[in-house]
């Protein structure tokens, strides 16, 4: 280093020495012309110098370069000596495939006397040489050859890059048979834990006989046990309704083969029940230890509760995956969920300084007669409340003037971007009518509030509101507003509601009902009874529902459109652009499933950013998982979706593709 330093500082000093005797000179020459002698000799060593420093320069050169090609004689030498010596089996090939050149240790592999000039595709036939080609940056994949695993990686060179020449491909093959084994075994070994719970057992066990009721406990006990007997794992029961199972997760893909069958076996059990019972199965795997799949397991359960029961749902580290869910829900007899609800609720408005109600975009009767239910239990508490409604439809638009009217409604509803400097951490945030964060009004307000209550009915979906104080989730019920209706009984010992607060409420159910005609129990008409007590006019209430000759016509020209694209299944596509495309897709899906021979009917409209999809069913077939499949959802007799940034051509072909995937999951 220090004689490369030193050479550095001599060959500077050179060059700034001839430049100074140049300098001389030329001061020579015009200073002192009678020593015009000594400028001649100084000129002389100018020249000297630049042709010794030139000399100089021309040598190092020489030198480098010499140094540079034994370099890459040696790197040369270095890696035909690896190649020749490489410690896997490595082939190099053409970049047709054509067997260049391949090691000893390869030709074990293959067990070929010589392997030139053939093609390593017709030696290795599992091996796809277009997605070798395709791979510029960088060969890896997977080859199964002889029974055994290679992983085999390398990459496409060419071997001089100053002549024009072929590419040639060079692949190493590193044998992971035992490795895989060993990871396949582990994994197969490891815990997967399951839930199994039966959903209706006070409401089938308040209906039977008492000498009746342990028989009915046995055949379900053995029917789960025959179940999960040709799997070897450890079952307890460890509640009256619940089971336990842990098993190896290699039996897992034995019962997702089965359908989960004992869904269907449970349900068929005739032993004095009235009603048929039905359970529910979550599965936990896919995680780091028994543990996690605990957790997984019970988020499965209740995904599975969430959506109607009688189904199996498994949840991994990704995503869940369901099975079942053939059944409509079943409404519970039992109140005393609502009257928990209802004081915990009471308790949270009390603890907060204010209160803001939030439904879903385009908010409906339903979302809007929930909202101002609670608002009512809200001003019961003497606290401010205010309720979120952005974008709506006309028919929302005339119960919204009638509740202005009203003294103490006055700026109660609010626009969505009005509500983010209401909200804070001593806010109280109601979510009504959705449980999916990306559907509300304004998602931003679920992370600036102190506590958030989310009261839903729709099944509910992998997008689930997770961060909230209180859930009151029931699928079974008819709408929003008739567990609204319910809490409101056990909030307050009187209940002021004024009339157009009942009839926007009673309005709600209605929608969701189509007039008492869907998804309509018990509690229901107990729902519209106590409404109808505060002075609801149903005349009024039927009004609301009407349509002008505009709308009436659209909504006939979209069912003018409709097509059966199989035995009982109706799509209408409709390009013309409407005012309230949602409501009229709706009102044409219930419209088209009036028709004769449609079983479930769904209809399709658009606005420049969206398409939007309403489907309706009469029962056999589950519109919620169809339109599931595109992101939506709903019940199984009505739900709907949304697409952006796609055509209605593009929608119809996806929609038509879930259906029949759907159809083609309940023939398996």
């Amino acid at each position: 280093m220090k004689s490369k330093y030193f050479l550095r500082r001599l060959n500077s000093a050179m060059s700034v020495a001839q430049w100074c005797v140049l300098v001389c000179a030329v001061l020579t020459f015009v200073t002192s012309p009678e020593q015009y002698g000594l400028a001649i000799a100084e000129a002389v060593l100018f020249l000297v110098l630049v042709l010794l420093n030139f000399m100089e320069k021309k040598y190092r050169a020489h030198d480098v370069a010499e140094y540079a090609e034994k370099l890459s004689e040696h790197m040369d030498s270095a890696t035909k000596d690896s190649l020749m010596n490489f410690p896997f089996p490595m082939v190099v090939t053409q970049l047709d495939g054509k067997v260049s050149w391949y090691n000893q240790d390869f030709a074990k592999i293959v067990k070929g006397e010589s392997l030139y000039d053939k093609y390593i595709t017709e030696i290795v036939e599992n091996l796809k040489w277009g997605d070798v080609l395709r791979m510029h940056e960088g060969i890896t994949l997977d080859v199964v050859y002889n029974e055994s695993e290679y992983s085999v990686s390398g990459s496409i060179i060419k071997p001089d890059q100053k002549k024009d020449g072929e590419y040639l491909v060079l692949l190493y093959w590193l044998d992971v048979t035992e490795t895989n084994t060993l990871r396949t075994k582990y994994l197969n070994e490891k815990t997967d834990v399951a839930i199994i719970m039966i959903d209706n057992y006070d409401d089938v066990m308040n209906n039977m006989e008492d000498s009746a009721k342990p028989q009915l406990i046995s055949m379900i006990d053995r029917k789960v046990n025959e179940w999960l007997s040709s799997t070897s794992g450890i079952l307890k029961k460890t509640e009256r309704d619940r089971y336990l199972y842990f098993f190896e997760h290699r039996y897992l893909n034995k019962l997702i083969d089965g359908k989960f069958s004992v869904l269907e076996r449970v349900r068929e059990l005739n032993e004095g029940n009235k009603a048929p019972v039905t359970i529910s199965i979550g599965i936990g795997t896919g995680g780091e230890d028994i543990t996690v799949n605990d957790h997984y397991s019970r988020m499965a359960l209740d995904m599975a509760l969430g959506r109607g029961g009688d189904q199996a749902v498994i949840k991994d580290e990704t995503q869940f995956k369901f099975f079942g869910g053939k059944t409509k829900e079943h409404e519970k007899s039992t109140r005393v969920k609502s009257r928990v609800i209802a004081y915990a609720l009471r308790q949270l408005i009390t603890s907060k300084q204010r209160v803001v109600i939030m439904g879903h975009k385009n908010p409906d009767f339903d979302t809007i007669g929930a909202a101002v239910g609670l608002s009512r239990a809200v001003k019961n508490r003497k606290k401010p409340v205010y309720i979120v409604c952005g974008e709506h439809g006309s028919g929302v638009e005339g119960i919204i003037q009638s509740l202005r009217a009203q003294e103490d409604c006055e700026g109660m509803f609010i626009q969505p971007h009005e509500a983010d400097a209401l909200v804070d951490d001593d806010t109280l945030l109601i979510v009504v009518d959705t449980h999916r964060p990306s559907m509300t009004e304004n998602s931003g307000l679920l992370e600036k509030a102190g506590e958030i209550i989310m009261i839903d009915h729709h099944r509910r979906s992998t997008e689930f509101i997770e961060n909230c104080s209180l859930v009151y989730h029931e699928p079974y019920a008819s709408s929003a507003c008739e567990m609204v209706a319910e809490l409101l009984q056990y909030t307050d010992s009187r209940v002021a509601l004024t009339r157009p607060e009942a009839e926007a409420v009673y309005a709600g159910i209605c929608l969701d009902t189509k007039h008492f005609t869907f998804k309509t129990g018990v509690r229901t008409f107990d729902a519209a009874s106590f409404l109808r007590k505060h002075g609801v006019d149903t005349t009024t209430v039927k009004r609301m529902f009407q349509s002008d000759l505009a709308q009436y016509n659209s909504r006939s020209a979209i069912v003018s459109r409709m097509k059966m694209v199989r035995e009982g299944v109706a799509i209408s596509v409709c390009e013309d652009r409407f005012d309230n495309p949602s409501v009229l897709a709706a009102q044409a899906a219930d419209e088209m499933l009036n028709l004769d021979g449609v079983e479930c009917a769904f209809a399709v409209v658009s606005t420049e950013e969206m398409v939007f999809i309403s489907g309706r069913s009469w029962g056999k077939v589950n519109v919620q998982v169809i339109l599931e499949k595109l992101g939506g959802g709903g019940h199984m007799t009505v739900a709907g979706a949304q697409l952006r940034d796609l055509t209605l051509e593009d929608a119809r072909q996806q929609l038509e593709t879930a259906i029949t995937e759907y159809f083609s999951e309940q023939s398996e």
